[in-house]
């Protein structure tokens, strides 16, 4: 047994120095040195132990605060066809209880230390976090250690059934009696081809869910849930030599994998021409998906994109936005996204169309939209964004980058930062080349990349349509 006694003793907060945002200019890249913002820089340690975990310590007194932060590198492109929905279905399964701590135990131990936690799922990675008052960080550590190295251990057939039943209820709940739900479900379907990691849903297929045995679980935790294959993020209001010894004690034990994991192997996609499809759903409004392959996360025309997609809708002031919703009062609302993941990514313009005018069909309606997103495209194509709306662009995204810095915890905080830029790039403190790649880029690459990218000839179209 490795009962959990709490050797940890709360120090008092300290002052954090503030980061301070520089007002942006349209030509950062000739402004003179002194009007450049300083580097931006987040001070880590880190360290491996002898079964592979790999481990990274951020020091922030900003607040009373620890999170506790751990990716596993596998998400739902390692599901194989016809055993879809593992890495999800495990999501819940680490919630249920672990060697050493009873089923229903976690929560309740964290929540009467004043802790919240949650995990995700996405194709490339799942995430756990554990924030908890920072004299509380043994218990997180040992919370997060017992189920890394012991879940088995309380893992059975009936416990498999019960987390299967609930994450097929939540597919229902959240896509197949969702308006739109089946939409993305449906895109990724057109965009990538059979055997491709990312064409079927991180969620998984019902009839996949129903044929996985509790074997198959056990072979996936074992395979894929090893030390060597997760990177664990201590980060807030620690002492790192302190925090270190606390992680050795906790995951020193936890047995190394038996195999590597193996990089995967898939057909590339290639979109030829322009492929459509119209599907109804229970919902009052019709809504137009344009979706285009893009690149890698990281890789030359990903941070081009994420502004393209700020100038045709990021925002009230957007091109889309003010033609089809502001002017024209045609569309209900217009969203656009470069949705960036490790294998290649996928840009998508949204459009929910307002209730046609007496006499009007829906298909004239969303070809009318279409025909206006085209314009908008083709003149970003041809012509470089205005200085106002490029720098708009580029401050939005600031902005965003800041706002989610003041966090050490939770979703995208400080310490989920660390994890995904040492997923992504092998360095945990890729904070200031992150934000560098957008303050480099001038308007001539946002048209290029919207020219590159985004060809109305090649590309897939989707469109929901009300129920009949």
């Amino acid at each position: 047994m490795r009962p959990f006694r709490s050797t940890m003793t709360r120090r008092p907060a300290l002052l954090a120095a503030s980061f301070v945002l520089l007002a942006a200019t349209a030509t950062r890249a000739q402004a003179p040195a002194a009007t450049r913002p300083a580097p931006l820089t987040v001070p880590f340690a880190q360290f491996t132990l002898a079964n592979g975990l790999h481990v990274i310590l951020h020091e922030d007194h900003t607040v009373p605060l620890v999170s506790v932060n751990v990716w596993y590198h596998v998400g739902s492109a390692r599901e194989k066809p016809g055993r879809t929905g593992f890495a999800h279905l495990f999501e819940h399964l680490m919630f249920e209880g672990s060697g050493h701590v009873k089923e229903g135990a976690f929560d309740t131990l964290l929540e009467t230390a004043g802790g919240t936690n949650n995990g995700s799922t996405q194709t490339d990675r799942t995430n756990y976090y554990i924030d908890v008052p920072s004299n509380a960080l043994e218990l997180a550590l040992f919370l997060e250690s017992d189920r890394m190295g012991y879940l088995l251990d309380a893992m059975s057939p009936e416990r498999v059934n019960g987390q299967r039943d609930v994450v097929k209820n939540e597919r229902r709940q959240s896509y197949e009696n969702a308006p739109y739900g089946m939409a993305q479900i449906e895109i990724d379907k057109m965009l990538y081809p059979e055997g491709h990691p990312y064409r079927w849903p991180t969620i998984g297929y019902m009839e996949d869910l129903t044929a996985a045995s509790y074997q198959d679980v056990v072979e996936f935790f074992k395979r894929y849930y090893q030390p060597s294959n997760a990177t664990l993020v201590v980060a807030g209001d620690i002492e790192p030599a302190g925090a270190r010894r606390l992680v050795e004690k906790w995951f020193a034990d936890v047995k190394p994998g038996t195999e590597p994991v193996t990089p995967i192997t898939y057909p590339r996609p290639v979109l030829t021409g322009v492929q459509r499809k119209s599907i109804q759903d229970r919902v009052q409004l019709p809504r137009l998906y344009l979706s285009w392959l893009t690149p890698a996360f990281f890789t030359p025309g990903d941070a081009e994109l994420d502004v393209v997609s700020q100038v045709l809708a990021g925002g009230k002031n957007s091109r889309l936005y003010k033609r089809l919703v502001y002017d024209l009062r045609i569309a209900q609302d217009v969203s656009a996204f470069q949705a960036s993941s490790a294998l290649g990514s996928q840009f998508e313009i949204v459009v929910t169309a307002r209730p046609p005018e007496a006499g009007t069909a829906t298909q004239a309606l969303v070809d009318r939209i279409r025909g206006i997103v085209d314009e908008e495209i083709a003149r970003l194509q041809t012509t470089a964004p205005a200085a106002h709306e490029f720098e708009r662009a580029i401050n939005q995204i600031e902005a965003s980058f800041y706002n989610r810095m003041e966090r050490v915890g939770g979703f995208g905080g400080k310490g989920d930062q660390l994890n995904s830029y040492y997923f992504s790039t092998g360095n945990p403190d890729y904070f200031n080349e992150d934000l560098s790649r957008y303050r480099a880029l001038g308007a001539s690459d946002v048209q290029a990349a919207a020219a590159s990218w985004l060809p109305l000839n090649r590309r897939v179209e989707l469109v929901v349509e009300p129920q009949k």
